[in-house]
């Protein structure tokens, strides 16, 4: 009988033990991480550039933090937020290194492409070759290897501060957060992608 009496008593017990972590995307510290990384592979002629626009969880972007009844606190089921770095690392040597590649790769290849409208900022954070025929014959073996390159250290870049955050998961947030910056720090005149559709900066 003491045996049944007891029981709920340890399922109670059990109850409150159990605590959700909930953990949140920095979308303000990733934009203005994303925003210092692409202004310096980018390089001169800076200009100041619009913040990337932070999404909505409904809109397949960054998970804002936000206050929110939790129903399971009824029954002492408590969610603990887990607080976050104040900003998103950046300063890895591997990151750097990718960093001082795609600067030197943009500023001596890929820059004058843009400028001419041959190539363009995709709306999923890589390069694309928008308009060959702007490109001269004697130009597109390299050109398009420069592409190629290029994107495989943005993928690469993505995912390692992910990583370095400690949130492999986060790679595809932080991807839409750099996609959209590159756009935001596009100089005049340069193509980007939106809605499938390209559009002149």
């Amino acid at each position: 009988m003491r045996r049944l009496i007891g029981m709920p008593i340890l399922i109670a017990l059990a109850l409150c033990a159990c605590v959700t972590i909930n953990v949140y995307f920095p979308a303000a510290e990733a934009r203005e991480a994303a925003r210092q990384f692409v202004e310096k592979v980018i390089g001169d002629e800076a200009q100041p550039s619009q913040p990337a626009p932070a999404t909505t969880p409904n809109g397949g972007g960054m998970v804002q933090r936000e206050l929110r009844f939790d129903p399971l606190a009824l029954i002492g089921i408590g969610s603990a937020y887990a607080q976050e770095q104040p900003d998103i690392t950046i300063r890895t040597p591997a990151i750097q290194a990718i960093q001082a590649r795609m600067e030197q790769r943009f500023n001596g290849t890929l820059r004058p492409h843009f400028d001419s409208g041959a190539l363009g900022f995709g709306q999923d954070g890589l390069v694309v070759v928008r308009d060959a025929s702007a490109l001269a014959i004697k130009d597109r073996v390299a050109v398009n290897a420069a592409v190629a390159d290029d994107n495989r250290d943005r993928k690469a870049v993505y995912r390692e501060i992910a990583v370095a955050n400690g949130h492999p998961e986060w790679e595809n947030q932080i991807r839409d957060v750099f996609a959209r910056q590159w756009v935001a720090s596009a100089r005049a005149g340069w193509w980007y992608q939106q809605g499938g559709d390209w559009k002149q900066k």
